[in-house]
């Protein structure tokens, strides 16, 4: 699969996978939330019912706290928050970025997990933002842009030791994300999804030329429950924690 990809005419990747039997793919759409999923059976009626209930919860959240949809620093704790906005409070706070900075993996996770009453191995994507729990060893292919020297060359080879698992893309030159870095591609490992996602954005936020590679690898270890980082910018790539890179 691959991640860092965007865009309703860009989700090319969503057709690159391989088919194996004793799966079904179906996609999932409710307005700005377009979800990728794979599962041992059909659950497009489980997924849309998990969406409905996970975007009343955010949408009435921030219907009563509009900071929470424009912040791009954390917010206080919210005991009375739903489970989802405040997984997405706690993800912002630890990696230093707004609540939202953390949503598309926070859905991704919070679907999968409702799907996983009904299927023992699920895969959500969201707009290259990824939930991963299976019995399998996979492999994820890095996208970084049409251009890139890495795009298409390297994949993420995970085995099954180590789902479930959020693998979260931040990009400041593919697709529509917010980005105050340059970073092709911020790739960021972890079993919490929401969390993944926001450290990918203040990891990407930081890296503007080649030099600040080593920067955000230095900040990494530093960030609760990240299990891995590479980041790509131009011709470099630089890469932290528990990984294993293989040909795409």
């Amino acid at each position: 699969m691959g991640v860092g990809t965007y865009g309703e005419t860009h989700r090319f990747y969503r057709y690159q996978h391989r088919k194996p039997r004793g799966w079904e793919s179906f996609r999932v759409r409710y307005r700005e939330t377009d979800l990728w999923i794979r599962t041992r059976l059909n659950l497009e009626k489980e997924a849309m019912e998990a969406v409905l209930s996970l975007r009343l919860q955010l949408e009435r959240y921030i219907a009563s706290h509009p900071e929470f949809l424009h912040s791009l620093a954390p917010l206080p704790d919210d005991p009375f928050a739903p489970p989802i906005a405040r997984r997405m409070l706690e993800a912002a706070a630890c990696a230093e970025v707004g609540p939202m900075a953390s949503v598309a993996g926070a859905f991704a996770e919070a679907v999968g997990v409702s799907l996983a009453r009904f299927s023992d191995s699920v895969i959500v994507e969201n707009g290259g933002d990824c939930y991963l729990n299976l019995r399998e060893e996979t492999t994820v292919g890095l996208f970084a842009g049409p251009y890139s020297p890495f795009t298409g060359k390297i994949a993420l080879r995970l085995g099954p030791e180590r789902f479930p698992l959020g693998v979260c893309t931040s990009s400041a030159t593919v697709g529509p994300s917010l980005s105050f870095g340059k970073a092709d591609a911020v790739t960021v490992l972890s079993k919490n999804a929401a969390l993944a996602d926001a450290a990918a954005t203040r990891l990407g936020n930081m890296v503007k030329t080649r030099a600040d590679i080593d920067k955000a690898l230095a900040l990494a270890p530093t960030l609760p429950s990240i299990e891995a980082v590479l980041i790509v910018i131009k011709d470099k790539m630089g890469v932290w924690g528990n990984v294993e890179l293989a040909p795409a």
